[in-house]
């Protein structure tokens, strides 16, 4: 089967290179390591940003790092560095590695090293574990995704918020196994009352006669690439809605992409066995992207 993946890159040599930042410390990527007492790899108790440099410039910065301090805020985890000293890390681990343009970086905060396995807060008594990983990455995505819906739901607050980037992904990764095992590339996930929301890893919009639908934003992700599309539209005359809808209304859609901090904009073909619009990236979202792509040039 031809796979495909939202965050398919060109293979790149660079990577076995790569220095990365590890509690303030630059270290070999063999040698870039955590202790399995760590709170993120015991209990995924952590969060994490997801950055992209274009032309030597990190897209909407200010706008992650507030999301990362909010995330920390809501589930009392102290950064240890004030928003200063993470943008000196982040330029220090760019210049260390030489990256000028087409790389990612994953920026990750967890409660640090636990002194006993369990989940408590009080047992991680070292911390927090800071590390920026970042690589040479330049999208590939040869062809349209393919979705399949799943029956794994984005949750309600009250058990794991979904605007949360928390290191606990568990549920968006069954999901992307429930799709891959469909035949799909990623998982179309509905919402708790089962309208369409989002898929496993990134935003979801639909385009009917001209005018784009997403979510009401009450379920899925904070995605800033989506508010930024939204707010893309706005500007540019594009009826936009945030608005409940169902797969009846997906299925008749003339477009559908994919948004994201990785990959952007990305074009969807297929929905459950179902061809969307000619199965192609299509006019609106096309225009959409070359807005996109001016905005984090400008």
């Amino acid at each position: 089967m031809d796979k495909l993946t939202t965050h398919q890159a060109q293979d790149d040599a660079r990577n076995e290179d790569i220095l990365i930042w590890v509690n303030g410390t630059l270290k070999p990527k063999a040698q870039a390591m955590v202790s399995v007492y760590d709170s993120g790899f015991m209990l995924g108790d952590g969060i994490w940003e997801g950055l992209r440099l274009y032309d030597g410039r990190w897209s909407f910065l200010d706008l992650h790092l507030d999301r990362l301090f909010e995330a920390a805020l809501a589930i009392d985890l102290n950064i240890g560095m004030d928003r200063a000293a993470l943008r000196r890390a982040i330029a220090d681990t760019q210049q260390a590695n030489g990256m000028v343009s087409d790389a990612h970086c994953r920026l990750m905060v967890t409660r640090g090293l636990k002194s006993r396995p369990f989940q408590h807060p009080a047992l991680s008594v070292s911390g927090p574990t800071v590390v920026i990983l970042m690589e040479h990455s330049r999208p590939s995505i040869r062809r349209p995704i393919r979705l399949a819906t799943v029956p794994h739901q984005r949750g309600l607050p009250m058990t794991q918020d979904p605007k949360l980037n928390s290191h606990s992904k568990l549920n968006c990764i069954l999901a992307c196994i429930a799709a891959e095992k469909a035949g799909a590339d990623e998982a179309l996930m509905l919402d708790v009352h089962g309208f369409v929301n989002t898929t496993n890893a990134c935003n979801f919009f639909i385009v009917r006669r001209g005018e784009v639908w997403t979510s009401t934003g009450d379920y899925c992700m904070n995605g800033i690439t989506r508010g930024k599309v939204i707010e893309i539209c706005r500007k540019a005359g594009i009826p936009v809605y945030e608005r409940n809808f169902s797969l009846v209304d997906t299925y008749g859609a003339d477009e559908a992409f994919l948004t994201g901090t990785f990959g952007a904009q990305t074009p969807v073909g297929d929905i459950d066995g179902r061809k969307i619009g000619t199965g192609q990236m299509g006019p609106v979202t096309e225009r959409i992207l070359q807005l996109y792509k001016a905005m984090v040039t400008a």
